[in-house]
């Protein structure tokens, strides 16, 4: 499964939800700095960290078992 991770670079929350999916080793994450593209950049702004997997999206904060519980839900 690919899942998507906005995010940007010094974000601590950020860091956090990728030690999160170091426990996922089925789930390979796209890192996606919003600063890249403007749309991300307003989009995301104040809600990053975000996990996309096809349509749907996970702000933080989450555990690790509403992390499974959204990608069971959306895959």
């Amino acid at each position: 499964m690919i899942v998507y991770l906005y995010g940007t670079e010094g974000c601590h929350l950020c860091e956090d939800a990728m030690k999160l999916f170091q426990l996922q080793p089925e789930v390979e994450v796209i890192y996606r700095d919003i600063m890249e593209k403007t749309e991300w950049l307003e989009r995301f702004r104040v809600r990053i960290p975000v996990v996309q997997l096809a349509q749907n999206e996970l702000d933080w904060p989450f555990t690790l078992t509403e992390l499974n519980e959204f990608l069971e839900k959306s895959s």
